[in-house]
C-alpha cells in the first residue's frame, strides 16, 4: 500500500479542517439569601466547572477543551447574575490563539448583571502566538445599581521561551451599558508587526504584555484612592500602570515587558483592591 505521508498544514484548506464551536452559559440567582446556580448550558469545547468555595462568592471556571484557538474557531460565553447576587467567573488557564491558516478566531462574551448584583470577570491571560488572528467582543448590560468588574490580559508571544512575534492580528471590542445607556466603549486593534506598532512611547514603548481592568459601579469614583494605593503597593520595575475614574467607572491599565511580572503585579493589585484572594486556579 502506498503511503503519501501526512499532509502538511499548507496542503489542507482551512475550511476543510475541524473547527471549534463552543457555547457556554451560566446564570446565578438568589435563593434563601444565597447566590445559587440557576441555569447551566455547555456545548462543544466550551465547558464550565463550579468548584466548591467556602466564605467566598460563587465561582464558575471556564474551560476550552480544544486547548486553544485558530482561524475559524468560535467560542461564546454568556454569563448572568440575578438581582442581589454575587459571582466570580474565571478561566482554568490562559487562552491561546495559535497561527491561523485562514480567517480569525472569534470569542464573544455577553454579561447581564441584575439590580444590586455583582459580577467579577477575572479570566487568566490570552496569549497571541505568531501569525495568530483573534477577534473578541464583550457586551455587558447592567442594572441601575449593579457592579461589574472586568479584567483582560493580553500577551504577545512567550518571550521566556525565545518566541518571536513577526505578525499578529487582534481586535478587541468592549461595550458596557447601564439600564440600556452606553457608559463605556473601548476598542483595540493590532495588525502587523508588534515591534513596529508597539515601539512608540504612547503605544507601549516596546512592551508585549498589557492588561485592562474596568469596574463599573455606583461608588467607582470613591474607590479611586484605594485603587491608587493598591497600585503603589503592587508596583514593580517591569510593569507600568495608571488608573483613573469618572462617571461611575474606574479604569486601570497595565503594560509590561515581562508577562510573569505583569501577572504577579495583577495578583498583588487585585488582592489589595478587592480585599480578597483570587480564585484558586490563578495559583495552580
Amino acid at each position: 500500500m502506498y503511503d503519501a505521508g501526512p499532509a502538511s498544514q499548507s496542503d489542507i484548506a482551512a475550511d476543510t479542517m475541524q473547527r471549534v464551536n463552543g457555547v457556554a452559559r451560566v446564570r446565578f440567582g438568589v435563593s434563601g439569601g444565597d447566590t445559587r446556580l440557576a441555569d447551566l448550558y455547555q456545548s462543544g469545547s466550551a465547558k464550565i466547572r463550579l468548584p466548591k468555595v467556602y466564605g467566598e462568592p460563587r465561582t464558575a471556571v471556564l474551560i476550552n477543551t480544544a486547548g486553544g484557538l485558530t482561524g475559524g474557531d468560535r467560542l461564546t460565553f454568556d454569563v448572568a447574575v440575578g438581582d442581589a447576587g454575587h459571582a466570580i467567573v474565571t478561566s482554568q488557564t490562559a487562552e491561546r490563539a495559535y497561527r491561523s491558516t485562514g480567517g480569525s478566531a472569534e470569542v464573544t462574551g455577553r454579561f447581564a448583571v441584575g439590580a444590586g448584583a455583582t459580577l467579577e470577570w477575572l479570566p487568566q491571560e490570552t496569549i497571541l502566538f505568531d501569525a495568530s488572528r483573534l477577534t473578541r467582543s464583550m457586551e455587558a448590560d447592567l442594572g441601575e445599581d449593579a457592579r461589574l468588574m472586568m479584567l483582560e490580559t493580553v500577551i504577545l508571544g512567550r518571550t521566556a521561551m525565545g518566541e518571536k512575534i513577526h505578525s499578529v492580528f487582534f481586535r478587541d471590542r468592549w461595550r458596557i451599558r447601564r439600564s440600556g445607556r452606553l457608559v463605556f466603549a473601548d476598542d483595540i486593534r493590532l495588525d502587523g508587526i508588534p515591534d513596529k506598532f508597539l515601539a512608540g512611547p504612547a503605544t507601549g514603548n516596546g512592551a508585549l504584555a498589557f492588561a485592562t481592568l474596568v469596574e463599573c459601579a455606583p461608588d467607582a469614583e470613591d474607590r479611586l484612592p484605594l485603587a491608587r494605593a493598591s497600585m503603589d503597593e503592587a508596583a514593580s520595575v517591569s510593569t507600568k500602570s495608571a488608573v483613573s475614574s469618572w462617571n461611575g467607572l474606574l479604569v486601570a491599565r497595565f503594560v509590561s515587558h515581562d508577562s510573569r511580572d505583569l501577572r504577579n503585579t495583577l495578583i498583588r493589585f487585585l488582592t489589595g483592591y478587592r480585599a480578597a484572594g483570587l480564585p484558586r486556579v490563578w495559583h495552580c
